[in-house]
């Protein structure tokens, strides 16, 4: 059967591969040995190019693009804290 939804299942799975790799990883971004810069950079290498694999070809629409900055403002405060 076709789907409607085609774009949102993948969201939901791309976030679920983000949060996959940011818990493999939780170790190295809560040190308090690592500074704050390396830890955005190690964020942009390691977990936003999981997150948005395939990314090119969805239709970005108002809601998957509000989907995914609450993803990722959820997952920087995991990694920073509250400032």
């Amino acid at each position: 059967m076709y789907s409607d939804n085609l774009i949102e299942e993948e969201m939901n799975e791309r976030t679920a591969a983000g949060n996959r790799s940011f818990f493999a990883n939780k170790k190295i971004f809560q040190s308090k040995l690592i500074t704050r810069k390396t830890k955005e950079r190690l964020y942009h290498t390691i977990i936003r190019p999981v997150l948005v694999y395939g990314s090119e070809c969805w239709v970005l629409t108002e809601n998957i693009k509000q989907k995914l900055l609450v993803f990722e403002r959820r997952l920087l405060r995991r990694i920073f804290g509250q400032t």
